[in-house]
């Protein structure tokens, strides 16, 4: 399973490995990127509901995605 699609804004992107899928988020505005690992037995729509919902959750706290929050300042001009 090796898909993408576009959702209000969001690119979610879904890459089988193995026995799991690789379901990745990106924010088309602020490119934050977030990532799960799901079953492979998951529907498509469960996987897409969890990682947008984590998305959310990043964006809410303000941070990277990597557990840092961003430097004030910093970025582009």
């Amino acid at each position: 399973m090796e898909r993408s699609a576009e959702i209000d804004g969001v690119i979610v992107e879904f890459h089988k490995v193995g026995n799991t899928v690789k379901v990745s988020a990106v924010d088309t505005k602020t490119y934050l990127e977030v990532s799960i690992l799901a079953p492979a037995t998951c529907s498509e729509r469960e996987m897409t509901d969890a990682v947008l919902s984590k998305l959310a959750y990043v964006q809410a706290k303000g941070g990277d995605g990597r557990g840092r929050r961003p430097v004030q300042g910093a970025g582009r001009p």
